[in-house]
């Protein structure tokens, strides 16, 4: 599960995200609401947590404009020390949770894994093919000539990338912002080490190869492989 957490205070921002990713949850961070909007254009989130009051505005305020023009409609937790009763009823008019300051860090991670599990699903289509290989999003199943294979969360979600993209290649970027969060090195080897993975368990014949310069394709035949 993905989340974005806007928030300005820098010593908070990295506790809230520190824990968050401890919860297994995958964070990516912005410190204003123009950076939030850029992320929420560009990404598919399972919850946002927004601070109240950011350097160029009322998240409350931004958010009851925006919120229709996101693509998915996201959960919503406003985390500020606005605290009335006022505030409170303000704030789930537009969101779908509030969480004062002070708060404890578990109750945080428990609301937040709340809303990331209301998080409507997807629209794009529930069964992806390429081939003989089957992705099932909706079941979370993957099939390739009718076996059920065995796939990681990350495996799932990159290869979910590939087959969304295809016949396009899916940059190195985006594979990695998708897969894990933006905490990923881009110069790290993780990437390739998970695509070996994924062809392993995908069996012969191989179905990835390395567009060089780009990225990863997916194909239905079998293409040169490299790294």
């Amino acid at each position: 599960m993905r989340v974005l957490l806007t928030e300005d205070d820098a010593d908070l921002l990295l506790a809230v995200s520190t824990s968050l990713r401890g919860a297994l949850l995958a964070v990516d961070t912005a410190t204003d609401l123009a950076a939030a909007d850029l992320a929420l254009s560009v990404n598919a989130y399972d919850c946002a947590v927004f601070d109240r009051m950011l350097p160029d505005g009322d998240a409350l305020d931004h958010v009851g404009r925006r919120r229709s023009a996101w693509l998915v409609p996201v959960p919503v937790l406003f985390l500020t020390a606005l605290s009335t009763p006022a505030d409170v009823v303000a704030g789930l008019g537009v969101g779908d949770d509030y969480l004062a300051k002070p708060f404890e860090m578990a109750e945080l991670i428990g609301r937040v894994l709340s809303l990331c599990r209301r998080a409507p699903a997807p629209s794009a289509p529930a069964v992806l093919h390429c081939g003989d290989l089957e992705l099932d999003a909706g079941r979370r199943e993957v099939r390739r000539a009718g076996v059920l294979l065995t796939l990681t969360r990350t495996e799932f979600t990159v290869l979910k990338l590939l087959l969304e993209h295809h016949p396009a290649p899916v940059g190195h970027r985006l594979l990695l912002r998708h897969g894990w969060d933006e905490m990923a090195n881009p110069s790290s080897n993780v990437l390739p080490v998970l695509i070996r993975q994924l062809r392993s368990k995908l069996r012969n014949p191989p179905m990835i190869e390395n567009v060089r310069g780009i990225g990863y394709r997916i194909t239905a035949g079998e293409g040169p492989r490299g790294r």
